[in-house]
């Protein structure tokens, strides 16, 4: 698919919010794999194939297995993901789809028994900039975000 336009050329300032976002949650506490999970987990839901295959690398890179990654589709019903990475994909998919519904205060609960303040709101950065990233992808055809080029250039 051709790319429709060039973000960067157009607007090189527009992606500073994004990459900041995502230096949040790298900056933070939060693990480089819990991170490629959670990256993964949203391309799947938003179909975007090409953060798909970017956040696959990523995750391999992080030393996930392929097991886990072929079951985070369902990881609901697996034994693969503990029940912290539970609490972060359920997050995720919360606020991915948060046009189908309200966060339940349950789900916010249990997300902050596992994550402190300071790791939730990087998390939530970390969801709310791949969601960003995959939709900036979808609709100019463009590489999805997070590239060292990419943050080079609106850095």
């Amino acid at each position: 698919m051709k790319e429709r336009l060039d973000i960067l050329k157009s607007n090189s300032t527009a992606l500073k919010g994004l990459v900041e976002m995502e230096r949040c949650a790298s900056d933070s506490n939060l693990k480089p794999s819990l991170c490629e999970l959670v990256k993964l987990r949203i391309s799947q839901i938003n179909g975007n194939d090409k953060c798909l295959d970017i956040h696959l690398g990523n995750a391999l890179a992080t030393g996930e297995s392929e097991q886990r990654l072929v079951a985070l589709g369902k990881w609901e019903r697996s034994a693969l993901f503990s029940e912290r990475e539970r609490a972060a994909l359920a997050w995720t998919e919360a606020l991915t789809l948060i046009a189908a519904h309200e966060i339940p205060d349950e789900l916010y609960k249990t997300a902050r028994g596992y994550f402190s303040e300071e790791d939730l709101v990087a998390l939530t950065f970390c969801i709310i900039a791949t969601n960003g990233w995959n939709r900036l992808s979808k609709c100019f055809h463009t590489v999805c975000g997070g590239t060292d080029q990419e943050k080079n250039n609106t850095t």
